[in-house]
């Protein structure tokens, strides 16, 4: 096989595995791990079990790549446009978190909540992904993903918080009077909430003040500017 088959047969093989963990990610969302067989996995996936075998080695393995792409997308959704100003890059981070938990709301929960029975191998993926978003906040807000550790503490405690009232919120009705606020609504809360941290933040570590910000995020009169400036 010369080098040009061998990509054409590595792409189709990626493209193979990328529609399995797809299919996976649907079958999952409707029905428990301990639910689904490989038989079941097999039948409705339209292909030989061998396959997914021959791909993922077993069913734990195929749930752990199915984890593993939904966090790849959470990341990319709420850790991307790294070109943008660093003011405009935490908004961005907090709307994409939102939306991702918002369109994909089983893969969500099982980030957050670390999968099956709290699965060691999943709840170690989901601290890779909250070290990842924490990271991405402190760049946007102090233009460095190093920070002292009790910036750190201050931050994950945050985002600690974000994860409850998401669950929260998309476990609401999206309708009727008692439904659960719109996005923007909600991510202009969860804003203001941070720019509270990052003030106390800066009280506690003076070399990480608050960045002001001019402008409000999601059409919002409100921002990250430091809780003294204009409200």
């Amino acid at each position: 096989m010369n080098n040009s088959q061998q990509r054409g047969s590595t792409l189709r093989s990626q493209t193979r595995r990328a529609e399995l963990i797809a299919i996976g990610r649907r079958l999952f969302a409707d029905t428990s791990y301990d639910a689904l067989s490989m038989d079941d996995i097999a039948k409705q996936a339209g292909v030989a079990k061998g396959l997914i075998y021959y791909y993922f080695t077993s069913k734990r393995g195929y749930y752990l790549a199915i984890v593993e792409d939904s966090v790849a997308e959470l990341v990319a959704r709420a850790g991307g446009d790294t070109d943008l100003p660093g003011v405009e890059r935490v908004r961005r981070t907090i709307e994409g978190y939102l939306a991702y938990a918002e369109h994909h709301q089983a893969a969500y929960r099982t980030i957050v909540t670390g999968g099956v029975g709290s699965d060691a191998e999943v709840l170690a993926i989901r601290d890779t992904v909250r070290e990842e978003l924490v990271a991405a906040i402190a760049e946007g807000a102090y233009g460095r993903r190093e920070i002292p550790p009790i910036a750190r503490l201050a931050l994950v405690g945050w985002l600690a918080a974000v994860e409850g009232t998401t669950l929260e919120w998309i476990a609401a009705p999206a309708d009727g009077v008692d439904g659960r606020p719109d996005r923007d609504r909600l991510g202009a809360l969860l804003v203001r909430q941070l720019r509270a941290t990052l003030t106390v933040i800066g009280e506690f570590v003076p070399e990480c003040p608050p960045p002001p910000l001019p402008e409000g995020p999601f059409g919002q009169a409100d921002d990250l500017a430091p809780v003294t400036g204009r409200a």
